[in-house]
């Protein structure tokens, strides 16, 4: 099982519209070969001092059956859609790719 974080940093002024966009794919997304979970987060504002919070932060969370199920999805035509769409929006995305210890 490979599970993915990724952080996508967003101009504040287009949270909003980035998230109905993003939220369209997700269907498309679930369908995938492969895909277990897929899903769009951003942060719970709290008063615990060690927490890292940022409006314009995105976190999605997935879980896919495997290395190349992963790899498939960056260039499934849903997907190249959807980066097109949003590419004035984002300003830095992050990645972190996991595996169960």
């Amino acid at each position: 099982m490979i599970h993915v974080i990724a952080s996508i940093t967003v101009r504040e002024s287009q949270r909003e519209s980035f998230l109905e966009i993003f939220k369209e794919n997700i269907p498309r997304v679930l369908e995938e070969e492969g895909c277990v979970e897929y899903s769009v987060t951003v942060d719970f504002q709290t008063d615990i001092f060690i927490q890292d919070t940022e409006v314009s932060r995105v976190t999605v969370i997935e879980k896919w059956e495997s290395f190349p199920h992963l790899e498939s999805h960056f260039t499934a035509p849903h997907m190249l859609d959807y980066k097109a769409r949003v590419e004035g929006m984002v300003e830095n995305v992050s990645l972190k790719i996991l595996e169960e210890a």
